[in-house]
């Protein structure tokens, strides 16, 4: 994001920035939380397509430590908690997107549930489809309904969680460090997907603060 928006005026890496670095919990949570609302009102707020754009891009300019330091220690059941998963998953997805669309495209040989249809992907879902599936979710958290966008994230994640299970059963016997790093990923997504799921829960109940 640039810092010399028309309003209604955004957050830049400056702005975002002055938030951070607190030496006070109380403090840090509670730029957490009000960054977090401020930048979802004005988001919703603006009717130029460019402000969700960077918006979404933003950490492609910036990086993901300023937003670490605002909302990483945000509950999982939180806006900031809850944006924060988001940023982390696309970032996942960008940094290994060829790695993420064959875990996502296994997951979705391999699980009987209606979550790839939900995530929204196509089938088959190639790099450059689940980087545009990130953006697209990312997108409905600024401009569609939040619940949607986060049950769609937690769908993502719950399709790579299955796609990673089975590929490290797989390499078990063949590359057994391989199997155990695949294995934690997929605990990890599973439990970001059960952090996603009931944070859409709390936005459609409007308790998702």
């Amino acid at each position: 994001m640039a810092d010399d928006f028309h309003k209604p005026a955004l957050f830049g890496g400056s702005e975002f920035e002055a938030f951070a670095g607190s030496d006070d919990p109380a403090a840090v949570i509670r730029a957490a939380h009000e960054t977090a609302r401020a930048l979802l009102a004005r988001a919703r707020e603006s009717d130029d397509p460019a402000v969700i754009d960077r918006l979404v891009s933003y950490t492609d300019e910036h990086g993901i430590d300023t937003l670490a330091e605002l909302w990483a220690r945000a509950t999982a059941h939180s806006l900031p908690g809850a944006l924060w998963r988001l940023y982390l998953v696309r970032v996942m997805i960008r940094q290994d997107p060829e790695g993420v669309a064959l875990l996502f495209q296994r997951g979705t040989e391999v699980l009987a549930t209606i979550d790839p249809v939900v995530a929204g992907a196509p089938s088959p879902a190639g790099p450059q489809e689940v980087v545009e599936l990130a953006d697209r979710i990312l997108r409905g958290v600024f401009e569609g309904d939040l619940g949607i966008a986060l049950d769609r994230a937690a769908a993502f994640c719950r399709v790579e969680a299955a796609g990673a299970t089975s590929i490290a059963d797989d390499q078990d016997a063949v590359s057994p460090e391989r199997a155990s790093e695949l294995t934690t990923r997929a605990a990890r997504l599973a439990t970001t997907a059960e952090e996603l799921t009931a944070c859409a829960r709390l936005a459609r109940s409007d308790s998702l603060d």
